[in-house]
């Protein structure tokens, strides 16, 4: 138990603000103490929020939240915010069930004014809530934190220019805790940043505004150039202020003697229009544990706080991503015209892998989903074999891309989905749980799903072969199974589906990872003596109109399995079955899909069970589907 009697007394955000100044420091290593060991007892990310404790502070100290609003770009580094606004009793709960999530979430708390799990949204989301202040005449501050990668996105940049263009005023600051951006940080860059935003400064930048209102065009050049010499004394004429914004910075975003006099004079001042407050910080600061680490300890399991021991799985099975890096490499060593694309995840998507292999053939192109799929697109165009390696809830930025740029040119671009299906503690924002409906109704589109890790190794090995068209391989978070893995993936046909074993009474069509539950539950249903025929799907699309028509013929009872969102793979067979006139003769179907609602964080395990598609609850639908007197139900619970 860490000794954290400063934070101890900090019950409400007000009685930070009754603190003097010279506390705040002590307050500080407190915060960042207590920060590190509820990560440790949780998991999650840990490097972000470590780097902004002194900022956090700064901010709710200055500024008076929640009435003026702080918003967190993605928001895995608002930890320390939490512990500070009211949820430190229930900091120990963070990503589980029924807990605090690991994101903002606004049903969450007054001060998550705006909830997010994916990058570049604050600034959009602040200009919006500034807008807003406008009109209702509410004269509160809003402040967009938002950090040097996410500024990688177009959509921060679209904002800006926005902004730019407005006299509205929006604070963001701008969290650089790689020093990518920074010019050097020291006493003379916090004592022109305090300068800037002080009142003489505002007088003069007045007068200018003044002055080139009312003059001759060559006066007003020279009024302008002496007014961006101002700005260039610390703003090293950047982008930003070339977008409209007034720059402030670089500060040292761990000093308080450096954070509070810029932020006060920002709350204080008359300030009109966007400002940009360069803060630089070092992502993960002060963990406790020695060696190197490339990531910063940006998202751990559970740790010993002592030693930084992490948790790791009991069982030695491979994971999804890592299989596919597999495959994808020895793909790529039997052609020169494979390349793989992320958007700043190579380690999430495992090609950082392929890139030690092929550093000249694999590219990340930043927080850009919509660019990475049109780069894709371009280099498609010319006889090259893009893989375009993204989660399945990322890919959904890059998707009008994926329609125009892609699908509508038929240009075979390879979509290799990361974390399709629930996704556990990262909850609703990161489920990949729509891509089978968004990607399916799109003409030409071939959609793979592997039922374990050797159908993903055969699935590679298929979207390498195919030139057709654009098409995607789709896999869950987390590890597989545990089958053998084959020592080259094989070609398969497309759009044909596989029985694994045949019955009598019922049929299973079932498509992904759900196939070993399928599998197990068709197992206790043998036992209460209901034969069941199990087939794995392999394609969303094409459909196997044959199996189909043969599962059809065979049965008269079907259940169809998917872990996806209504509007996908069930709703495609089930038109294609009632076109084809397989509904006309009495034949029962059942669909088992996610339920129409956001699955909220828990294991992988949790939601499955809450959502019915673990293996009791394929048995139960079973039992219903059948109609049976005996208690399966019952019989599934005797065999576990």
């Amino acid at each position: 138990m860490v000794s954290t009697p400063l934070l101890d007394k900090i019950g409400r955000i007000e009685d930070l603000r009754r603190l003097p100044e010279a506390e705040l420091p002590r307050l500080a290593h407190e915060l960042r103490d207590a920060t590190i060991s509820a990560v440790s007892k949780t998991g999650g990310h840990l490097g972000a929020g470590l780097g902004v404790v002194e900022l956090t502070l700064a901010l709710h100290y200055v500024f008076q939240t929640p009435d003026d609003r702080l918003i967190w770009d993605v928001g895995h580094q608002a930890y320390p915010h939490k512990i500070l606004t009211g949820r430190r009793d229930r900091i120990e709960t963070l990503r589980q069930k029924d807990g605090l999530s690991g994101f903002t979430k606004r049903d969450e708390s007054v001060f998550d004014p705006f909830g997010a799990g994916h990058s570049s949204t604050s600034i959009s989301a602040g200009l919006g809530m500034a807008v807003a202040s406008d009109l209702q005449n509410s004269k509160r501050n809003v402040i967009a934190v938002i950090g040097d990668g996410s500024m990688s996105a177009g959509m921060a940049y679209e904002a800006m220019n926005n902004a730019g263009a407005s006299d509205t005023r929006l604070i963001v600051i701008l969290n650089d805790n790689d020093m990518s951006i920074a010019q050097p940080v020291g006493a003379m860059s916090s004592y022109l940043s305090r300068l800037i935003t002080s009142e003489p400064f505002h007088s003069i930048r007045d007068l200018v505004r003044q002055v080139t209102s009312k003059f001759p065009a060559e006066i007003e050049r020279t009024a302008r150039r002496a007014k961006d010499m101002a700005r260039d004394l610390i703003s090293g004429n950047s982008v930003f202020s070339q977008l409209g914004f007034l720059h402030i910075g670089p500060i040292d975003g761990h000093e308080m003697g450096h954070l509070l006099p810029v932020l006060k004079n920002l709350r204080d001042g008359d300030v009109a229009g966007p400002v940009l407050v360069h803060v630089v910080t070092e992502k993960g600061r002060g963990h406790p544990f020695a060696g190197p680490s490339a990531e910063k300890y940006h998202a751990v399991p559970k740790f010993d706080v002592i030693t930084g021991t992490q948790q790791k799985a009991v069982a030695n099975v491979s994971s999804y991503t890592s299989v596919f890096a597999r495959a994808l490499i020895d793909a790529a060593q039997q052609d020169d015209s494979i390349i793989a694309i992320t958007a700043a995840m190579p380690s999430g998507t495992g090609l950082d892998k392929v890139k030690e292999r092929f550093p000249t053939r694999v590219f990340d192109v930043g927080i850009a989903e919509q660019h990475a799929v049109t780069f894709a697109a371009g280099l498609a165009s010319e006889g090259m074999k893009p893989f375009c390696a993204l989660y399945s809830t990322f890919l959904q930025r890059g998707y009008d891309q994926l329609v125009h740029d892609v699908a509508i040119q038929k240009l075979p671009v390879r979509f290799a989905i990361d974390r399709a299906g629930l996704v556990g503690a990262d909850g609703a924002t990161h489920a990949g749980i729509f891509d089978v409906a968004y990607l399916c109704c799109l003409p030409g589109m071939v959609v793979m799903c592997p039922s374990d890790e050797a159908e993903l190794t055969h699935m590679v090995a298929t979207a390498a072969s195919y030139d057709d068209g654009p098409s995607a391989v789709r896999y869950p978070r987390g590890e597989g199974i545990g089958c053998e893995l084959p020592e080259r993936g094989e070609i398969l046909p497309i759009g044909k589906g596989r029985v694994i074993r045949w019955g009598d009474d019922v049929a299973i069509l079932s498509l992904g990872t759900r196939l070993a539950d399928c599998l197990a539950a068709a197992d206790i249903m043998a036992d209460a003596g209901v034969s069941t025929t199990v087939a794995d799907a392999r394609f969303a699309k094409p459909l196997d109109r044959v199996l189909l028509n043969e599962l059809v013929a065979r049965h008269d009872r079907l259940l169809i399995v998917e872990e996806n969102s209504l509007g996908g793979f069930s709703a495609h067979v089930l038109q294609y079955m009632a076109n084809a006139g397989n509904l006309d003769a009495g034949l029962t179907v059942r669909t088992l899909s996610l339920p129409d609602e956001f699955i909220e964080h828990d294991s992988q395990a949790g939601q499955l069970a809450d959502c019915g598609l673990d293996r009791d609850g394929i048995v139960a639908a079973l039992s219903a589907l059948v109609g049976s007197a005996r208690n399966l139900v019952s019989t599934a619970k005797r065999k576990k």
